[in-house]
């Protein structure tokens, strides 16, 4: 996977100082408030005792002359929940937060063992990590965070995976309570068979080895850790290879996706590996046919191929299916206007906000978002 990464690496060492390059990494941190945005803190804890860790962006207070009123007691508002991918964070979903967080109630949270959730003490124990525990981590989340009314969940990557296991467990509080679901750059199975960009000569092997390599490297923290701040730039190459589709993405907000993924261990990378390699949730899509579900892929996601989001719309025919053109797997980084314009409109169908148009994608002064790009609807 560092091949084509490696070689414009190459070049760049040739061009570029190494000191300066550290120095352009922290201008580029300072550049902007990517994944400074934060809510009323909380913890929810899971069956095994592990402490995930949420936040809550609550709507603005009303108007105190219209709460001297007297009317009765309003219902629950609506509230979205963000469910992130792997290797990364609640955090990664920066520019859909800055544009909700005064048009809806919203949760963030760091699955186990990623972010600021404590590291899962199953995995401690020695028990692997998987999906269905996922799910039940989910759960624990929306007990603590969001007890009562309406929900609408949004996933990417191991999120929309997350939010299939939940479905498959809890079938009853997707009827009663789910309004819609926004699957972003997911899949619902068959992740052993991507090949990630690699030629398929050899990838069998590949699949093989990995589980026990990353095991090894796993055991060897510290070591690897040490290995990965020596190879920053090549580790920088392989994120921008794999993050985006472009190369008009701005260099703040590839290094927000570096920062991201470089802040999970080597031995939480170890542990999630295999639950994703037997990972099956076509089933539990049924879950979701009563509705609306919006789902987006990117044209250039080596990660879960857009192949893997035709998949959930033949599962889910009345679902809503768009693939975002020269994008890759962090397709809500990439193309924030777009994704944020997406989950807006599906906000508007359930009934969650008023129908803005593309007023509420605006983020704001919130970083800045990429070019923009050509989406192409599902049929």
């Amino acid at each position: 996977m560092a091949a084509g990464a490696a070689a414009g690496v190459a070049v760049e060492r040739i061009t570029v100082g190494r000191g300066l390059r550290m120095k352009a990494r922290l201008a580029l941190d300072a550049a902007g408030d990517y994944g400074s945005l934060r809510g009323a803190e909380g913890t929810a804890l899971a069956e095994d005792g592990t402490e995930l860790y949420y936040e809550v962006d609550e709507l603005p207070a009303a108007d105190p002359d219209k709460r001297r009123r007297p009317r009765r007691k309003a219902p629950p508002a609506v509230t979205v929940v963000f469910c992130h991918g792997y290797c990364l964070g609640q955090d990664s979903w920066h520019f859909q937060r800055a544009a909700l967080r005064t048009v809806v109630r919203a949760v963030y949270w760091d699955q186990r063992s990623h972010g600021r959730s404590m590291r899962g003490l199953a995995q401690a124990d020695g028990e692997p990590v998987t999906i269905d525990q996922l799910g039940r981590d989910l759960k624990a989340v929306l007990d603590a965070a969001a007890p009562e009314g309406p929900l609408v969940l949004v996933g990417h990557s191991m999120g929309g995976m997350t939010i299939m296991a939940l479905a498959e467990q809890f079938p009853e509080l997707v009827r009663d309570r789910v309004l819609g679901v926004a699957l972003v750059g997911t899949s619902s199975g068959l992740l052993g068979e991507v090949t990630y960009g690699l030629p398929a000569v050899g990838m069998g092997a590949v699949r093989r080895l990995l589980p026990g390599v990353l095991k090894v490297l796993g055991s060897q923290v510290e070591l690897v850790e040490r290995g990965r701040r020596a190879t920053a730039d090549l580790f920088a190459g392989m994120i921008k290879q794999y993050s985006f589709g472009s190369r008009d993405v701005d260099p703040g907000v590839a290094r927000f996706a570096e920062r991201l993924i470089e802040a999970t261990p080597i031995d939480v990378v170890a542990e999630f590996y295999p639950a994703f390699q037997i990972h099956d949730k076509t089933a539990a899509l049924q879950r979701f046919a009563g509705v609306p579900v919006t789902i987006v892929a990117g044209d250039r996601d080596m990660i879960t191929p857009a192949e893997h989001s035709v998949a959930l719309k033949e599962a889910l025919p009345a679902a809503e299916l768009v693939v975002l053109e020269n994008t890759g797997h962090l397709m809500m980084l990439e193309r924030p206007e777009i994704v944020t314009g997406l989950l807006t409109g599906l906000l508007a169908r359930t009934g969650a906000v008023p129908d803005t148009g593309s007023e509420a994608a605006n983020v704001g002064g919130h970083g800045r978002s990429t070019a923009g790009s050509a989406a192409q609807p599902g049929s």
